[in-house]
């Protein structure tokens, strides 16, 4: 009976989404006009394309390989600049061309095949759980900055357990070790990784707005792409291999960041948070990067002694 329910309520959340969208905006008694310039621009794309259903799907698509590869853009040129060479975390593991051509190539393949039939599923799952899409007007910034807050917590724990679980012999060996490959990643490699993988982990990324929305029935489409952008803004740079003086982990301490997930891909073990630390601090799998961490900036000291000698 329940499933029955669930599959007429996908049906009917599905026959609305073919709806004209200026229908549906004239229905809902939106004064367009009245709206900031954010909004009419989210109006005037919904109008546009006449359908909410391709809309949603086509406008996730195109924020997604926007924020991913406009990321991954600037880390490119970032390893093409001597300067920036002392900042790199494994500095004698350099990619070649023929392995960031490869992992683009990739890439693209799991975006196209894997990605694109799952966001463009979206409007009619978002409808029958009760998310706003093509709604207005947006809702407060202060509620919206406190729900992207509560999906970063929730994609940290989720993915702790379910990386950790990816460690596993049997996951490992036919899952994750593609992931694996580099083992002083880069930006572009964020999602090189299996298919089985990308749905995994992306459960965790996409679940915090589904537990929310399912627990309040209050959710914007704008939120949810607030955090999308946010969290690949995040995996990227945890890829990147770079290691700035402004790196965010080095002024919030419990961020996660580059430093600590490359000694992951160095080392195969430890650090399985996404974006924070505290999970591996609690549960204790963050020692070995603990100790190697001192070792590593002990051994970046001067030596006092040894300057003293010198300009004596």
């Amino acid at each position: 009976m329940a499933l029955t329910s669930v599959v007429e309520g996908f049906r009917h959340a599905l026959d609305a989404s073919f709806q004209n969208s200026t229908e549906l905006y004239l229905k809902s008694g939106v004064d367009i006009s009245s709206l900031n310039f954010l909004e009419q621009l989210w109006a005037t794309w919904y109008i546009a394309l006449g359908n909410p259903f391709i809309a949603t799907g086509v406008l996730s698509f195109l924020l997604h390989e926007f924020m991913y590869f406009g990321r991954c853009v600037p880390w490119w040129i970032i390893s093409k600049i001597p300067s920036f060479q002392k900042y790199k975390i494994q500095d004698e593991k350099i990619p070649s061309y023929d392995e960031q051509w490869a992992c683009t190539v990739r890439v693209l393949i799991i975006h196209f095949t894997i990605e694109l039939p799952l966001i463009m599923l979206f409007h009619p799952i978002a409808e029958v759980m009760g998310l706003t899409t093509w709604q207005l007007p947006f809702p407060p910034l202060k509620q919206i900055a406190l729900q992207v807050a509560f999906f970063f917590f929730f994609e940290d724990t989720y993915h702790y357990f379910a990386h950790q679980a990816l460690h596993t012999k049997a996951l490992y060996k036919h899952i994750h070790k593609i992931h694996h490959k580099h083992s002083a990643p880069f930006g572009l490699a964020a999602e090189y990784a299996h298919p089985l993988e990308v749905i995994i982990l992306g459960i965790g990324t996409i679940g915090g707005p589904w537990v929310y929305v399912g627990a309040t029935g209050d959710l914007h489409m704008i939120a949810v792409y607030l955090w999308i952008s946010l969290r690949l803004l995040q995996v990227i740079d945890a890829h990147s291999g770079y290691d700035f003086p402004w790196s965010l982990h080095n002024i919030i301490p419990f961020w996660g960041g580059a430093d600590f997930h490359d000694y992951h891909h160095m080392a195969f073990i430890n650090n399985y948070s996404s974006s924070f630390r505290h999970w591996d601090w609690l549960f204790g799998t963050d020692r070995s990067y603990s100790l190697w961490k001192a070792k590593k900036d002990q051994t970046s000291k001067p030596n006092v002694n040894s300057n003293v000698l010198k300009t004596s």
